[in-house]
Parts: C-alpha cells; structure tokens; sequence
C-alpha cells in the first residue's frame, strides 16, 4: 500500500478476541492540497468468500439459515438469517475456500465454480473483500456429511427462484450478499432469454 495522499501515524489493537479491531490514525491530504490528521477503526476479519448454488432446470437455489448474533442485537428478533452460503478464506484462495464451505454448510460438493465479481461490503469499517461465486448442482450432485453440522446449527433451504426473490421484496431474506447473488442470478437468466 503505498498512496502518496496517506501517510500512517499510529496503529493500535483495541480489542484481538474474535477478530482485530485497530484504531488507525493517519494524515490525509484533500483534494485542495491541505493535510489533515484523522483517526478510524477498522476491523479486520479477514477476507471471505460467498456462493450461490443454482439447479437450471428446475430454476430452484440452496440457501442456508443460521443464528447470527450481529442482527439479533439489532432487531431480528429470531436471530436466524436466510443467506448464500460463506466463510472466510483462512489463507486458502477464494475457490477452494468457498468449496470448503460449500461441502461444510450445505454438503454439495460442487465443481464447476464460476467467479462473478469481489466487493467491499461495509467499507467504512470493516476490511473484509467477499469474493462472489455460483455454481450449478443437480440431483444428482455429490452430496457429503454437512449442511446443517451440529457445530453450526444451520438449516440448508433448496428454494425456487421466484420464491427467494419474492421473500428479499418481502423481508424475509435480508442479507446483502444473498441479494446481490440472487440478482445476478436473475441478470444472467435474463441476458440469456
């Protein structure tokens, strides 16, 4: 990183228990030339990798649901959320990352991965690049122990398309990474048709 606009000051841990969250201090010059100190924290979980599992012919998706704590302090009641199956990368690539966590969350073992695209989801405050996949399945694809492990509690969804979509208008699937993939999966249908 080397950004002749930013010059670091002062990095320091304020907490290392789940993840690392850093307070950052650095200067910034602005577009009219004027240096100026400001201060961030950033937390840092490491990059991740999501995917979204599609059967062409009977147009139906694999989500998964599981209990996360962040949206249950902030009103979902349940806690349980409706999302694309993810995980961190843990220093593998994106690709084989996200076949571990496709066999580990929802047990399709799936080979034909296509990268879509890579985004910065909460860029203000979190380091985190999720790196977007999908993959076709089938009946008759692979299918392993996992998808609903004990030690993660997660239920795995095979739903129609039109169905998924319906419950994002509806609210029932709330999370960013499930509806930018679900879009793009409508997208790509569509440029085909």
């Amino acid at each position: 990183m080397n950004n002749l606009r930013v010059q670091l000051v002062k990095e320091e841990i304020l907490s290392d228990n789940w993840y690392t969250l850093r307070k950052i201090t650095f200067k910034y010059q602005r577009k009219n030339g004027v240096w100026e100190t400001q201060s961030r924290e950033a937390y840092d979980r490491g990059n991740g990798a999501t995917i979204l599992l599609h059967n062409p012919e009977k147009n139906t998706i694999i989500l998964t649901r599981q209990f996360r704590m962040p949206t249950y302090v902030n009103g979902n009641t349940s806690g349980r959320l409706i999302e694309a199956c993810a995980g961190l990368l843990d220093n593998d690539n994106p690709e084989d990352a996200i076949r571990r966590e496709t066999e580990e969350e929802t047990g399709f073992v799936v080979t034909n991965i296509r990268k879509v695209f890579e985004a910065y989801m909460s860029p203000g405050s979190v380091t985190e690049k999720l790196y977007f996949f999908m993959a076709d399945y089938s009946d008759s694809t692979e299918k392993r122990s996992g998808g609903g492990i004990d030690e993660e509690d997660i239920d795995v969804l095979e739903l129609p398309l039109p169905q998924a979509m319906q419950m994002i208008t509806e609210g029932e699937i709330v999370d960013g990474k499930t509806i930018m993939l679900l879009q793009q999966l409508c997208i790509q249908q569509y440029q085909v048709a």
